[in-house]
């Protein structure tokens, strides 16, 4: 029984070791943003639908919910097309320092959505986000737009997140995904056919690198990431899981100062701003599992 505790924990640690590693194949896929995003949805969707035919998962719902989650589809092809637009700009380091904000945008989308009131701790926890967000600035200046299109793709996917939340309450993950990833797909097609970005001949034509990078990306980073995730909450409680992935941009941003020594030397103050961010979001973490336990032996009692 521990074996089998343990063997899931390492699993867990593997699949956050492997978001993290996302940020690395950004950096070394060669083209753009927005086309690197098109790619690894199309073939992450492939491998999706591999799944949902082979598992025999019902995957039919509600036009209602489809437009639900084609919105949100949008939302987190958004999501990822600045992130890799901020690596791309800046470096892995501040994209991953300035992603981990995404926990100060969800204490305020949260309520919203939920329709819950603001807790007063969350509000001291975003003004030490902000914080540490103006201390990395104060220093890393020339990667203003890497900042800003970083913060952006925190609170999309924080909104992301939060919307999944809701839909979870009536529809599998899997079938969540599958349609988000379709969406996601079409969503940035339209964009690249009226954008005249996309399509051409030279579109398709991929470096060797470039396509064994994105099949890792879609597959492993992605499709396989998400199955794995799913299991892994049968048998760890989300806290732990939710919790254990804010360890990512630690992963990321060590990975990418071993990978990338030059390009990822970063100043004292973004390590300082870094840990300020992190720091925050974990005891964040731990507040809200606690104020959980309260609220749960107060509705027993």
């Amino acid at each position: 029984m521990l074996n089998d505790k343990l063997k899931n924990y390492a699993h867990l640690h593997l699949l956050v070791f492997i978001a993290g590693f996302t940020a690395i194949l950004g950096q070394l896929i060669s083209i753009e943003a927005v086309s690197l995003v098109w790619y690894r949805m199309l073939i992450a969707l492939v491998f999706m639908a591999i799944y949902v035919y082979f598992s025999k998962a019902n995957i039919r719902i509600p036009l209602k919910s489809i437009r639900n989650l084609s919105f949100a589809g949008v939302v987190i092809a958004l999501h990822w097309i600045t992130f890799f637009a901020a690596i791309k700009v800046s470096n892995i380091s501040i994209t991953l320092a300035m992603f981990s904000t995404g926990a100060f945008f969800a204490s305020f989308i949260e309520p919203l959505v939920y329709r819950r009131k603001l807790i007063s701790y969350e509000i001291v926890f975003g003004v030490l986000v902000i914080i540490g967000v103006f201390i990395i600035t104060q220093s890393e200046l020339h990667y203003l737009l890497g900042i800003i299109l970083g913060i952006i793709s925190a609170f999309l996917s924080s909104l992301f997140a939060v919307l999944n939340g809701k839909f979870l309450e009536k529809h599998s993950a899997t079938t969540i995904s599958f349609y988000e990833f379709i969406s996601g797909v079409v969503f940035i097609s339209i964009y690249l056919f009226f954008s005249g970005k996309g399509f051409s001949p030279e579109f398709f034509v991929l470096h060797l690198s470039d396509i064994i990078y994105l099949l890792i990306l879609a597959s492993v980073c992605t499709a396989y990431a998400f199955i794995a995730s799913v299991y892994v909450m049968r048998y760890i409680s989300p806290f732990t899981v939710v919790l254990t992935y804010n360890l990512e941009p630690i992963y990321g941003i060590i990975l990418a100062v071993i990978i990338f020594p030059e390009k990822e030397k970063m100043s004292n103050n973004f390590y300082i701003g870094a840990a300020i961010i992190i720091s925050v979001v974990v005891l964040n973490g731990i507040l809200k599992n606690r104020r959980k336990n309260r609220m749960k032996r107060i509705a027993s009692s």
